[in-house]
């Protein structure tokens, strides 16, 4: 089960309390005076998990969700836990720590939590990762590195979005889009959509890390992972892999279309797994990719197709209805449908008002593109062309870019083409940038 499913069944965690009092627990004074238990309790449990505990009946289906699923499991017992250690159940939480670390022994987070439930025992306990001040000198980015993780993977419990929203930027997914994919580079997380005729919905969420520098990819070797709209390109072997990308790893198109016309440079960005002695890692690790705990990577391998996945990758999505992009799309699908009818027309001087002057495509600009462009309306004789299979995804940072990609078919002609244009908003309307087969 993933933590997307198991908080549909749990009380909310409070908001403000979280990112404050954690990291301050240590601070506060009358702490030493509690009993050990109670200073877990209050210093550990209260300040963040307080009121996340589950009913019997939420228990028992929450447990069940788990055992049925490969992944997920390890953060679904973790949150168990703290809310275990929120409702004072310490006796329990203990017991199911050391099952935790037992059934994962390179879950740093879990030994953490663990360790301080056992030291609880026996002295009081004054905040998350409460080692001897010796101990904590030597790994003190390690040890607010897991304080990091423990607060982002709470916060996606607190403000975890519904089973039938979806970012923003997802206008439209087609019949051919399955599966997608959007990574919250702001939450650790990454989110995984099905697409079905009845909808797009979330089918797990699982903690992810990101490039040690933060985000924003610019140049080749500054750790950073890029932000935009990506597609998975291939399924690389993992026999094929060094033990540092784990199970797998799913390389996306960096740099885009837009990457590249605003000279970005870089390659091998991939979302891929965790080393075999690393359960998962910080927040900020990697080279540039996006990584996640093994047994997520496998779901994710063998869930999502290639070429056809989007990968989202944003910072704080703002997460709507369906129901809420239906002018969004409308006014995108009209515009295309514009496109075809003129293209159908034959009229070269009007089908090129479409395209910006800033055209680019494969090396050529709107006035080479232009002579291929006559070529190929001359071919078509007027033939009508049937689009389907519209994505529609939108990128909105310094200009607002819309990505389409649909099947061309022409009328008498077998096989047709998958094509995908890059349009952006201009002082004039929307004018495509790019265009180009798949």
């Amino acid at each position: 089960m993933s933590l997307h499913q198991i908080a549909r069944d749990s009380s909310p965690l409070p908001t403000a309390v979280a990112s404050e009092l954690f990291l301050r627990a240590a601070s506060l004074s009358d702490l030493r005076s509690h009993r050990s238990v109670r200073s877990l309790v209050l210093a550990i449990a209260l300040c963040c998990y307080a009121s996340v505990s589950l009913s019997a009946a939420q228990t028992t289906k929450a447990n069940s969700r788990v055992a049925q699923a490969g992944e997920g499991v390890a953060e679904a017992r973790l949150i168990e836990i703290y809310r275990q250690i929120g409702s004072g159940n310490v006796r329990d939480a203990l017991i199911n720590a050391e099952r935790l670390v037992t059934k994962y022994p390179n879950f740093q987070l879990a030994q953490l939590v663990y360790g301080d439930l056992l030291a609880s025992q026996s002295r009081p306990i004054q905040g998350l990762g409460d080692v001897p001040r010796e101990i904590a000198q030597h790994g003190v980015q390690n040890l607010l590195a897991l304080r990091a993780e423990s607060k982002l993977r709470l916060a996606a419990v607190t403000e975890n979005p519904s089973a039938d929203a979806v970012p923003s930027q997802f206008v439209s997914l087609s019949s051919r889009n399955r599966h997608a994919i959007a990574v919250d580079t702001a939450k650790a997380r990454l989110y995984l959509f099905e697409n079905t005729r009845a909808g797009t919905r979330v089918l797990a969420s699982y903690y992810i890390s990101v490039g040690k520098e933060g985000v924003g990819k610019q140049v080749e070797g500054d750790q950073r992972t890029p932000l935009g709209i990506y597609f998975i390109t291939s399924n690389l072997d993992p026999n094929s892999l060094k033990d540092l990308y784990g199970s797998g790893a799913l390389p996306i198109n960096y740099p885009n279309v837009l990457d590249l016309r605003r000279g970005k440079t870089g390659s091998g960005i991939w979302l891929h797994g965790t080393p075999s002695n690393q359960f998962t890692r910080a927040p900020q690790a990697t080279d540039g990719c996006v990584a996640v705990a093994n047994p997520d990577l496998e779901r994710i391998l063998r869930t999502v197709e290639i070429r056809t996945t989007p990968v989202l990758i944003g910072e704080n999505f703002k997460w709507v209805q369906s129901s809420n992009m239906v002018e969004q799309k409308q006014f995108f699908t009209e515009r295309l449908q514009m496109w075809a009818k003129t293209k159908r027309s034959g009229r070269e001087i009007e089908l090129l008002r479409f395209y910006a002057n800033d055209f680019k495509t494969d090396g050529k600009d709107l006035g080479n593109f232009s002579l291929n462009l006559a070529s190929e309306l001359k071919r078509l004789r007027g033939r009508p062309t049937l689009l389907k299979d519209v994505s529609l995804i939108r990128w909105t940072d310094d200009a607002d870019t819309l990505v389409a990609t649909f099947g061309e078919i022409v009328q008498g002609e077998k096989v047709g083409r998958t094509v995908r244009q890059y349009w952006q908003k201009r002082a004039n309307g929307w004018q495509i940038i790019y265009e180009g087969e798949v």
